[in-house]
């Protein structure tokens, strides 16, 4: 069940070893369609996001907008095509607030991992720009993507106050060398949209078109797990219930499947719901829930947009390839993590317009031609309080926000900044990014922006304080495993894509010498 890059990756590493998969995905295959690349398709329809309702702690309701595609619930129409540095989400550091727990494995045990990770999803980036950047074994196997002239102009400007401005590391088909060759264009369609020329390194292209059309794998799309079957001991999965809806008729069938090993890759979120609705006898408070922690100590990061007007003209197509790291770990005064900075996509007109009053006196066009956008990432803390819950059909995220003061800093700092440079003439909110159901956000993202959710079946070695075991198998059942973004123990403030991709590679292994 792979509804994730994880689950995916975890077949792309397994397809070889000739045993028989089976993989279910809840999506069929995204279309490809001039849709993938108009404006208002995307941001302001459900064409591309599921209507699918969820609920907060007190019973209001949340539109996650997610996407549930081959390939990933939150695939190339969400996802920027923006790694960062994943591998930061191995070190936790004390915040204000508290001390998030150690990983127990290191990110030695990783390294190799993202090596790989980086190579088989065409990450471009360049190391030694980032002051904060870990140990690495090997330089990026393909070369950063350049800055357009006015966000090289920015770099220039921010080294020369002392800061460290990076190329921001990004997973994308392009051949600047060999532009002719190159399936990424440079487009101005990128980050958030869908890719028409299939030139984002997304989880369909870079890791499933390699298995599809080998005999012992096999896809069945648009099949939603319902649930997990146990043998009568509670120590196996035995069957897997599974709702299967027809393509042309829109007629919805259950099946059940069988198999000797089950590996879950449905999201943080989703992945708990599962385990959560296959209660029985056996595990009452649902699936591999011995520790109670099922669910909880879910993380979504802390995040939000500032559009910075400048009154010199920004005709920046691509513009996500500019990452900050200075006030990663604090800055004078407050010795706390506060988070990462970088570009967006650039934002446009049309984007804009659903939401004109709210940049008055400006017209979005005018901002749009002379605007200079930035992601804001900070890091949550796991909180065993914040966590996934079910009532009947209901998915209710019962989440409070618990990191708010680094980012409030880094917002006020960076504002600051950009007023410094001249990019701040008007600071503007980004009233554009899609949340689902047409809503928008101002600022810092809701709960609805769950994208980057991990944290509700933490891994480590005693059953007592984890859900899974180090290689990512549930402690209480034998042959199931968890392998999205669910068993992080804490997450650093950046995208956690890479590190997921890289611990499915792990896990893969540790299946390989399994079957020896």
């Amino acid at each position: 069940m792979a509804p994730e890059p994880g689950g995916v990756t975890l077949v792309y590493r397994l397809a070889t070893s000739g045993k028989k998969i089976l993989v279910l995905e809840r999506g069929p295959f995204l279309p490809r369609e001039k849709a993938n690349w108009d404006t208002k398709t995307v941001f302001n329809s459900d064409r591309y996001h599921h209507p699918e309702v969820w609920y907060d702690r007190n019973g209001k309701e949340v539109h996650p907008g997610m996407s549930y595609f081959v390939g990933g619930s939150i695939p190339r129409s969400m996802v920027p095509p923006s790694f960062a540095s994943g591998k930061r989400t191995l070190k936790p550091t004390p915040t204000r607030m508290a001390s998030p727990p150690p990983w127990p494995l290191k990110y030695r045990d990783f390294e190799p991992y993202y090596v790989e990770a980086e190579t088989l999803y065409q990450v471009h980036g360049q190391s030694g720009e980032d002051p904060t950047e870990p140990f690495r074994s090997q330089e990026y196997p393909y070369p950063a993507v350049s800055h357009e002239p006015r966000i090289q102009e920015i770099s220039d400007i921010l080294r020369g106050q002392g800061l460290h401005p990076y190329h921001t590391p990004v997973g994308i088909r392009l051949n600047e060398a060999q532009r002719y060759l190159s399936e990424c264009i440079r487009c101005n369609t990128c980050d958030g949209f869908p890719c028409l020329v299939h030139a984002k390194s997304d989880a369909e292209v870079s890791v499933v078109r390699p298995w599809m059309g080998q005999a012992n794998v096999t896809l069945l799309t648009e099949a939603k797990v319902l649930k997990l079957l146990t043998s009568p001991s509670g120590r196996a999965i035995d069957r897997v219930e599974v709702e299967i809806r027809d393509p042309e008729s829109g007629a919805v069938q259950v099946q059940q499947f069988s198999g000797d090993l089950v590996a879950i890759a449905c999201g943080a979120i989703n992945s708990t719901v599962v385990m959560l609705k296959s209660a029985n006898e056996q595990h009452p408070q649902g699936l591999a829930n011995s520790s109670g922690l099922l669910g909880r100590n879910f993380m979504k990061h802390v995040l939000g947009s500032v559009i910075g007007v400048s009154k010199q003209p920004n005709p920046t197509a691509f513009q996500k390839t500019l990452s900050i790291n200075d006030f990663y770990w604090g800055e004078d005064g407050y010795d706390y993590p506060l988070g990462q900075i970088q570009t967006l996509g650039k934002v446009s007109k049309e984007a804009l317009e659903g939401n004109a009053e709210a940049y008055a006196p400006l017209t979005p066009e005018q901002v749009a031609s002379h605007s200079i956008d930035w992601w804001l990432t900070v890091e949550d803390l796991p909180d065993p309080e914040n966590r996934i819950r079910v009532d009947g059909d209901k998915i209710i995220l019962d989440y409070t926000e618990n990191n708010t003061e680094p980012y409030d800093r880094l917002e006020q700092r960076w504002i600051e900044i950009l007023k410094s440079i001249e990019c701040g003439q008007e600071i503007m909110p980004n009233c554009s990014y899609f949340v689902g159901a047409g809503k928008t956000y101002t600022g810092k993202l809701p709960l609805d922006g769950v994208g980057h959710q991990v944290g509700t079946c933490r891994f480590g070695e005693d059953p007592t304080t984890s859900v899974l075991d180090l290689n990512c198998r549930t402690h209480d059942i034998d042959n199931l495993y968890v392998v999205d973004g669910s068993f992080f123990c804490s997450s650093g403030a950046v995208n956690p894509t890479l590190t997921i991709i890289a611990n499915a590679l792990r896990v893969g292994d540790h299946l390989l010498d399994r079957w020896k």
